[in-house]
Formats: structure tokens, sequence, C-alpha cells
């Protein structure tokens, strides 16, 4: 899948490089996906075969390195990668608790192999952790390499939050434990920032807010002044519950019901795990059942070209998502076209809306307030194309992957004491 905590990490790694910056975006678990030129290593550790047999069997927690590179390698990784294994915190709560837990874990042979490597590499000067649920790997980063740790937070609560308990509690304190070696956290939202903070038990000075930014070369501000006939509305987005698809196909089909609104499409995109087609299924089963079948149409999983395009085509665009969004990278990217969106008001929405101005906000998880946001801007054709000029011209200023990058480097230096980075910077 195109995962967007990757796809930030490798735009700020690329644009870091691009500067001069040595860096070096090391996968974990899997190799990769982004729709942008991929500038991570060859070199996959913790590889999630390798993590999972562990975990399974005290045998393969002893095996010799050179037997691991079999199901360590890229083919092999790959290979499982494509079967789109389900990535349920349910199913995953021992496994989550055993890689947090570190050299006290099931993976520590894992931890060793990561640890040989950096000790081979020229020492950087600072380490970024992806999220959290890596931060068992500080403390020993930190004795080995003897530079500072940051770790980014974008997005993890969700998965601690669906863990099953006791492994929920168990999670947030060793999270919690694990932090006391962590030397700055980086917040992806204001927001985000103020939430992390509470939920797991760190002082909010110490966490620093590096705002979301995307590489604008392709993105192109709409030219049309007028809606398409049909009338499309836009949802692009991980296809998932949490996105809240079905509270936009339920505001649409109440437009529907509406003499005065139509004709119109709701044109949907983005990634669809296996265990979430019975969710699309039943969307697309109560769009049918309304006589609106064929008014709905699913793309697919999207290429970035593909992507560009969509929202060329699109009116508006909306994510309503059923909780409060930390990151939202489809919304800047639909901005950044000139799409107005329509998004429900918290996490992130808010302040990404009251810096571009490229939209407007809705009651959360409440499909009439989303369908009367929707409907406002069908009927004022001149302020949604307004709010689309406002909005590209918003995220060029405010969510570039320049800006985003001048504010990490920020947070680098400050943790080593230094005007500019004067070595490597590893990521991930």
């Amino acid at each position: 899948m195109y995962c967007g905590s990757c796809l930030r990490d490798n735009a700020l790694a690329t644009e870091l490089i691009r500067q001069g910056h040595d860096v070096t975006l090391l996968p974990l678990y899997t190799p990769t996906l982004t729709d942008e030129p991929n500038v991570s290593t060859d070199k996959v550790f913790f590889g999630g075969i390798s993590v999972y047999l562990e975990q399974l069997s005290a045998i393969f927690r002893h095996t010799p390195r050179w037997l691991d590179k079999i199901w360590d390698s890229r083919i092999a990784l790959r290979a499982a990668a494509k079967s789109s294994i389900t990535v349920d915190p349910g199913s995953l709560s021992e496994l989550t608790i055993s890689m947090l837990k570190g050299e006290e874990g099931n993976q520590r042979k894992e931890m060793s192999k990561l640890i040989d490597w950096l000790k081979t590499q020229p020492k950087p000067d600072v380490v970024d952790l992806q999220n959290s649920m890596l931060s068992s790997l500080a403390r020993p980063i930190k004795e080995a390499l003897g530079c500072p740790v940051c770790c980014t937070l974008q997005g993890e609560d969700l998965f601690i939050a669906n863990l099953h308990e006791p492994f929920r509690g168990e999670a947030l304190k060793l999270i919690c434990e694990n932090s006391k070696h962590i030397d700055a956290f980086i917040a992806v939202s204001n927001s985000y920032a103020a939430f992390m903070a509470g939920y797991l038990q760190i002082p909010r000075q110490k966490i620093h807010v590096v705002p979301l930014g995307i590489n604008l070369k392709d993105y192109q501000p709409k030219q049309n002044n007028s809606h398409s006939q049909p009338f499309r509305v836009g949802f692009f987005a991980r296809i998932a519950p949490e996105k809240g698809l079905h509270l936009l196909a339920e505001a649409y089909r109440n437009l529907r019901k509406r003499d005065s609104f139509g004709p119109a499409r709701l044109e949907v995109a983005g990634y669809l795990a296996p265990e979430h087609k019975p969710y699309l299924q039943g969307i697309e089963e109560e769009m049918k059942n309304a006589g609106l079948g064929e008014e709905f149409h699913y793309h697919g999983s999207l290429d970035r070209e593909a992507k560009l395009q969509f929202f060329q085509e699109i009116d508006l665009q909306s994510m309503p998502t059923t909780y409060p969004e930390p990151k939202g990278l489809p919304v800047l990217e639909a901005m950044a076209s000139g799409v107005p969106v329509v998004q429900p008001r918290w996490g992130s929405f808010t302040e990404m809306i009251e810096n571009t101005e490229g939209g407007i906000l809705v009651e959360p998880k409440d499909s009439e307030s989303l369908a009367e946001g929707i409907f406002s801007l069908w009927k004022n054709p001149e302020w949604a194309v307004d709010l689309g000029r406002r909005g590209a011209k918003g995220v060029r200023k405010h969510y570039s992957v320049e800006r985003m990058a001048e504010r990490a480097l920020e947070v680098y230096t400050g943790l080593i004491g230094v005007t500019h980075v004067a070595g490597d910077a590893l990521e991930r």
C-alpha cells in the first residue's frame, strides 16, 4: 500500500538530500512503497518474515544470519508484501509488545543486526525513528552511536487504541519507559502534538511540530471556473471505516433526495486491504439499493500520475474521518490541485483549513452536516472556485516539502547544538 507515513518520510529525505545533506532512509519490516522516486536503501532491517517467525517459534530466534538472509531478501519480502497481509492490531498484540520490549523481546537478534550494521557506517549526527512503536530502538542506538535520537509521531495512536487489553495498557507503559531515552519528538500537526503529549505522558515542550509538506512539482491548480457536469464529489484515501467513506456515501444519498441537487457522481479511489473489501461492498450495496449504483465509481489504488488526474476531475474532496486525523495528506494534495475540501472540524483539518482557507469545516461524524457543507459549495460555484484558488496558494505557502525540511532541520540542529547539519542524518 501507499503509506502516508512512508510518503511523508520519503519526501522529507528527498528534499534534505536535494539541499546537500547526507540522509540514509532505512526501511524496517518491508521495502517502502511511494508514488515518487524512492530514496530508501536496499537494506531492510527487522524483516517482516523474520520478525513474525521469531515471534512464532524460539527456533528462529537462534538461526544463523546466513540462513536468515533467505527470508530477509528483498525478493522474499516483496513477495510477502504482495499478499497484503492484514495489519489488524488485535491479531498483532503480542508481537507489538515484544517489539516494544526491544532487547528483552523475541526480536533481539534483529536489533543486533541493525546495531552491528550501524556501527560500520559513518556516525550520524541524529537518528529519527518513524514512530513511537519503534521507541525500543532509542536506548541501544544511543549507546552504540553516541548521537541524539528523536522520534516522529504520525498516527500510531489509532493502532494502539485497537490493541486488545491488557496489551494496550502494556504498550503505552512500554512506550512511556522507552521515551526516557528519546531526546525529542516530532509531531506532524499542532493538534497531534497536544494529543500525544497527554496520550503518551510526554512533556509538551519535548514535542516539536514539523507540519506536513508535499512535493508540489507536478500539482497544477485546476483552471476551470465552473462545476463539472455531472458534479463530482471525490474521496481519495485508504478505504477503511476510520477514513469515513460510509459517512460520505450517506451524505451523498441524502443530497440526491433533494430535487435541487444533481446530476452528480461519487468518485472514490485509494488502497483497499483484503479485510476491508466487505466494507466497500456494503457501501456499494447501499448505493445500489438507493438507486444510485451507477453514480458510485471506485477507481482502485492509484499511482502518482493517476492520482494527479483524479484531482483534476473532481469538484471537491472530502475525507470525513471518524477520528481526529493527525496527518491528512490527501486533503493537502486536493487543495494543491485547486480542489476545495469539506472536512470534519477536528484533528489536523482545523489548522489546515485555517492556514490555507481552502475549504470548509463541518461537524465530525455527522452526515447531515457533511451534506450541508457539500451542498453549500455546489449551489455556489464561484465560492467553491475561490476556495480552490486559496487552497492552492495556501498549500504552497504553508505545506511545501521545502518548508517541512526547513522545520525538521531546525529540530535536528537543535539536538546536536550547531547551526547547520554538517554530517549524516539517519531517518527511520
